[in-house]
């Protein structure tokens, strides 16, 4: 079980309150139309997360320190800043996404909600400081929440299941439909995380030859798949059930699933979504934190403590709940944020994991290149048709 882990610590990351947003707007306004694009980008991440393991297995390095010792510094710098504004938005959806839960569960003013948030998150960092298993056993047993939750309603309210098979047949209606395909992208495949898994994996268990890293490589592909199909599973299960309760009644905010699913199906399906909106919040808040340390020290060979960072990124979620900003809205663009940010994750990765110098024997081949090289075209092209028809289309 040592092997095992360092997956679901970045699926946390493909469940938070961004995929709670994304999955309860396109629910609620398009009913099952869009479960094509939540299949496509848990497919996406499945890759994508394989990769980034397999580059701290293969180089004892993780993914900004390769980019820092293979592109110029400029570029290296670059790609830092834009992973520091990745990480804000980030920490803005996991925050804003608890206090809701915190909200909807017991009444607490959001902006109260915000700071409790933030400190039950300093407790799971503190975990990470005495020993990377106990951090993981609490993000499993949090991840553990969110499917149980998910899996209750899906059986409480049985979605339609023609409906569902048709909903992964790929089609938009609209501009308004394709940024939501776009946020839910942007909430599944995530920047922070694409860095972080090389960094779970690097120093993890060190292999003393080759054939020892094959070994491991070959247990992350197994890490991966579970880790990634229980993601998969309760996005899928969260929009199919907001498209069969929500679907023609407006509520297509987070509030609004609370309100509908305890109006429509009862309390308890209620306080199951409100549990596992509370876990997401929680532990994806402490994953991206410590992602956001990563990508400091690895780009630029700088860090700050855990939890200075912890606090700083705590200050736009906590402006927003404040404001009295619309808070499932300001989720949602948080993650067409995210969804911009993929390409200079996945490009760098793609580049690294396609050369023989830094790869060595685990160099990708061909077909792999391809494929994700296809995923990194495809999410470009989708965020430059979105900037078009937004600025353009009228």
């Amino acid at each position: 079980m040592t092997l095992l882990g360092a997956a679901f610590v970045a699926a946390i990351a493909y469940v938070d309150p961004g995929n709670f947003a994304t999955n309860v707007a396109g629910g609620a306004e398009y009913g099952y139309l869009l479960l094509w694009a939540v299949l496509a980008a848990n497919l996406m991440a499945m890759l994508i997360q394989y990769l980034s393991a397999k580059v701290g297995i293969a180089t004892g390095r993780n993914l900004p320190e390769l980019c820092r010792e293979h592109f110029p510094t400029p570029v290296s710098w670059g790609l830092w800043a834009q992973a520091e504004v990745m990480a804000m938005s980030t920490d803005l959806a996991e925050m804003v996404g608890a206090a809701i839960a915190l909200n909807l569960l017991f009444g607490v003013p959001l902006f109260v909600a915000g700071l409790i948030s933030g400190a039950v998150a300093f407790g799971l960092l503190a975990l990470h400081a005495r020993g990377y298993r106990r951090f993981e056993t609490a993000i499993v047993g949090l991840l553990g929440i969110i499917l149980i939750g998910f899996l209750y309603e899906t059986l409480r309210i049985g979605p339609d299941a023609a409906g569902v098979v048709g909903g992964f047949v790929p089609r938009l209606e609209g501009s308004d439909s394709l940024l939501l395909a776009v946020g839910i992208i942007g909430a599944t495949v995530m920047p922070h995380v694409i860095y972080l898994h090389s960094a779970l994996t690097q120093g993890r268990i060190r292999p003393r030859d080759d054939r020892e890293r094959r070994e491991l490589i070959r247990f992350q592909r197994v890490d991966v798949g579970i880790a990634m199909g229980i993601a998969g599973v309760i996005n899928i299960s969260m929009l199919a059930v907001m498209a069969t309760v929500l679907s023609g009644t407006g509520l297509d905010t987070i509030e609004g699933a609370y309100s509908g699913l305890k109006q429509f199906v009862g309390p308890t399906s209620a306080v199951a979504f409100a549990l596992a909106l509370l876990a997401s919040g929680v532990a994806a808040s402490s994953v991206g934190t410590f992602a956001g340390q990563i990508v400091m020290e690895g780009f630029i060979r700088r860090s700050i403590p855990l939890f200075l960072r912890r606090s700083i990124t705590m200050i736009p979620a906590l402006a927003i709940l404040g404001l009295d900003i619309d808070p499932t809205r300001a989720l949602v663009i948080s993650q067409v944020v995210l969804s911009f940010g993929i390409p200079f994750a996945l490009i760098p990765l793609v580049l690294l994991t396609a050369r023989g110098k830094v790869m060595g024997p685990f160099v990708n081949r061909p077909a792999t290149t391809i494929l994700a090289s296809i995923f990194a075209a495809v999410i470009v092209s989708l965020n430059a048709f979105l900037l078009y028809q937004t600025f353009f289309g009228g």
